[in-house]
């Protein structure tokens, strides 16, 4: 017999964490939610970190509609929408026990998935789930299992290409370029592709060359000047495109990706610091997410003591600007004086719910560990005259349930692109050491 389109879908503990919105992006399908589920969720209840507030977030809205058939009949989510379901009982499956005889939660959900697809055979039952060693056992045995990808971007590569070079540009057309300060317009330009807003690129006629950029708001492509901020110079194309879009006004968000070394965080501190007179408050933040996802352990002391090791790389590139400086000149004592009266703060991420951020310039590093949800919240707390820069590895994530389509900068990058109030630079040549660049490319 034939099995229905309609599908039932069996939610991992992970997916609700990720996505507390995740009930309504299953259109007409049935969501069953075994009960280990609502168990691990309330472990996560307690504390600041975004995974407890999305287990508290979810806990409300599923009260919201918990009526009596939720654990007999299922309860409605919604027009167009399918049922929702809470698996209380689980029954004893040997053909999970015989495959994986310890008992865990894992081994639970696996038994709710067999039971299920028993019970509705002419219903394909899939689990989702964003743990991969979870969806090789479900698939070992014969049951369907696939990854929550309702905010995956298509393909994350498309992010960590060089800048296009337009070849065969009018040799007249760059001189005009050097000559306008204010741009040329985009009309007298024959484009092989189309640029996004604020996208950065080379144009190129023999041996002439220009960096330029597509401004949006006044529709012309203007020559990109190589600017110097705080001691810091760009070494390479990219770096000037950075700087370029960090030193804009115009532009409130600001996304810097590229590999270790590549001096992200350096240019978007160094641009911060430039501009510190525009701003009321440089705010720099990182999630807490230790390399390969390990705790570093209890720290003693206060709030500030205990996230310092975690703080500790963006402490490193204040040193590396305040070493290009001179030595008591007025840029240094201008860092000494923003760090005393605390207009440049350091600070973790999961502080800043719930803050409203007016006349910042805010830096939010490593945040290819950060979810989509947890991006749009930060953007979310600029205020009038914010700007907000994300800096991070697209293939240097730390957090086990996301990867280079499903974090939460390759998101970012996907919707904003198109937006006038958006750029994006990918800084492809490592200049942190020759040692550093070999590294990254070999090992």
């Amino acid at each position: 017999m034939a099995k229905s389109k309609k599908k039932n879908f069996v939610l991992d503990t992970n997916v609700i964490l990720h996505d507390f919105r995740c009930l309504d992006n299953f259109e007409e399908n049935d969501i069953y939610i075994p009960i280990v589920v609502l168990e691990e969720l309330d472990k996560f209840k307690k504390g600041n970190d975004q995974i407890n507030y999305n287990a508290r977030e979810f806990l409300r809205n599923l009260d919201s509609i918990t009526d009596d058939d939720l654990f007999t009949k299922g309860a409605k989510l919604g027009t167009g929408m399918g049922k929702i379901y809470i698996e209380t009982s689980i029954k004893s499956q040997d053909r999970i026990h015989e495959v994986f005889p310890e008992k865990i939660p894992d081994h639970r959900i696996l038994s709710v998935l067999l039971d299920i697809s028993e019970r509705d055979t002419k219903v394909k039952t899939i689990l989702v789930t964003k743990d991969i060693n979870l969806r090789m056992k479900a698939r070992s045995i014969g049951l369907f299992a696939e990854d929550y990808i309702n905010d995956k971007v298509a393909d994350a590569f498309l992010f960590e290409e060089e800048a296009k070079t337009f070849s065969g540009i009018s040799s007249a057309l760059i001189d005009k370029l050097y000559a306008e300060a204010d741009g040329v317009s985009l009309d007298e330009f024959d484009l092989e592709s189309p640029v996004n807003p604020n996208e950065c690129f080379v144009m190129k006629n023999g041996k002439k060359s220009a960096l330029a950029r597509y401004n949006p708001f006044t529709k012309k492509i203007k020559k990109v000047e190589k600017q110097t901020c705080f001691g810091i110079q760009p070494r390479n194309a990219e770096q000037a495109f950075a700087f370029e879009i960090l030193n804009d006004p115009d532009i409130r968000l600001v996304a810097l990706t590229g590999k270790a070394g590549t001096g992200k965080t350096l240019l978007a501190l160094a641009s911060a610091l430039k501009q510190n007179e525009n701003y009321n408050q440089i705010l720099l933040a990182r999630p807490i997410v230790a390399l390969s996802n390990k705790d570093l352990g209890f720290l003693p002391g206060d709030e500030k003591q205990k996230i310092a090791p975690y703080m500790q790389p963006l402490f490193d590139n204040l040193t590396v600007i305040k070493s290009n400086l001179s030595f008591n000149g007025s840029e240094t004592r201008k860092i000494e004086e923003l760090q005393t009266s605390k207009k440049l703060e350091v600070e973790a991420l999961a502080y800043i719910r719930g803050r409203s951020l007016p006349e910042t310039y805010c830096i939010v590093d490593e945040a290819q560990n950060l979810t989509p949800h947890e991006i749009k919240t930060i953007i979310t707390r600029a205020g009038e005259g914010t700007k907000m820069v994300f800096t991070g590895d697209l293939q240097q994530i730390d957090s086990p349930y996301l990867d280079s389509q499903s974090n939460g900068l390759a998101y970012m990058i996907d919707k904003m692109k198109s937006q006038d109030l958006f750029a994006h630079v990918n800084l492809v040549k490592g200049e942190r050491s020759r040692l550093a660049e070999l590294a990254s490319q070999l090992l």
